[in-house]
């Protein structure tokens, strides 16, 4: 039995933890293309710190559980808000399962925090995904459809991996094809699609979920023990910089 390219990829994506490659794909080509590499931001422009022993916040070690991006990122909130930003996919099972314990997170903040996410965007299946999450956004069904893109990759086992998979799964929820195909090549789309590659560059990228604190500070299961911890060194991380202001 033959199978396809799309197919070795996305099993191929599913082995390897979620992983990035050295540097993320374009976001400009069609679904099933393959990937052409981006230039990274040159590192004489951007580094991230990673010291061990140089800082600590509470019992969280700079270098061990997180790293210090130089110089930080300007974010999308507002200056009197900290921005707590995760880089997902819906593919990786690592999400997946993060994703319940951060809604429920997300839930409790106050005020002054603000909450988004970026998709990750580094190949063409990840990019097909991320154009689903901000056409769901665009459309007002953001909220509604966030956990049921999960659900339907990783329990109905359903990778969403093609443009008429997702027109079907958008008509669940009151989208008919037309509107779906309209928001999903729409510029403003494309325009987010172009920022979350940016983003992901210029966090550095390498693995999902991440976790990025007011352009600041990333952190993400590679240098965690549990996410129940990673959400503690991001409670951290955030009372460092609202105590700052």
């Amino acid at each position: 039995m033959r199978t396809s390219k799309l197919g070795i990829l996305v099993a191929l994506l599913l082995l390897a933890a979620c992983g990035a490659p050295t540097e993320p794909a374009a976001t400009d080509q069609p679904a099933g293309a393959e990937a052409a590499a981006t230039p990274s931001v040159p590192e004489s422009e951007l580094v991230t710190s990673n010291i061990v022993g140089t800082e600590r916040i509470g019992r969280f070690e700079l270098g061990a559980h997180y790293a210090r991006l130089s110089p930080t990122q300007p974010t999308s909130s507002s200056p009197d808000r900290v921005e707590v930003a995760e880089v997902f996919w819906y593919g990786c099972p690592h999400c997946f399962n993060f994703d319940p314990l951060l809604e429920r997170w997300r839930a409790a903040q106050p005020e002054h925090v603000s909450f988004v996410r970026v998709p990750a965007v580094w190949n063409p299946l990840l990019q097909l995904h991320a154009r689903a999450f901000y056409t769901a956004e665009t459309l007002g069904k953001g909220a509604e459809m966030h956990s049921a893109f999960f659900r339907e990759i990783h329990e109905q086992r359903n990778m969403l991996d093609t443009e008429a998979k997702l027109t079907e799964f958008f008509g669940r929820f009151g989208v008919d094809a037309a509107a779906f195909k309209t928001a999903f090549d729409s510029f403003e789309v494309h325009t987010k699609l172009q920022r979350a590659d940016e983003l992901s560059r210029r966090y550095h990228i390498e693995s999902v979920p991440t976790i990025v604190v007011n352009g600041k500070y990333t952190t993400g299961g590679s240098q965690i023990a549990s996410y129940e911890e990673l959400l503690e060194l991001v409670d951290a991380l955030v009372a460092e910089e609202h105590s700052a202001r």
